[in-house]
């Protein structure tokens, strides 16, 4: 199923199999688990440090990751333009379910 389907969501459960189905590539994955890293420790530091200077840079460095994904390796739309909060709570479900092993890293 494609990103540009117009299918719409009824709850997260109904969308994380399509969220997975747009992330079959392996590098694309793994970019997208450095990228959720990156913005969960980015994020750490912020709350540390009450500096929110670093909220773009969490959210740029989450997003430049997954995009290369996209764009260079699966040949897709990141589903984040159509359902930002969806995308946003897939990108850590997906992070957990590798670092649980329940997805191929």
């Amino acid at each position: 199923m494609a990103t540009d389907s117009p299918q719409a969501f009824a709850s997260f459960r109904e969308f994380y199999p399509f969220y997975l189905g747009e992330h079959r590539n392996r590098i694309s994955r793994r970019l997208h688990v450095v990228g959720t890293f990156l913005m969960l420790t980015v994020s750490a530091v912020l709350v540390a440090t009450g500096h929110w200077v670093w909220l773009p840079v969490a959210l740029a460095g989450n997003y430049a990751f997954a995009w290369v994904g996209h764009f260079g390796f699966e040949k897709n739309k990141p589903a984040t333009f159509r359902w930002p909060f969806y995308s946003l709570l897939g990108d850590l479900v997906m992070f957990r379910d590798v670092l649980l092993r329940r997805i191929p890293w």
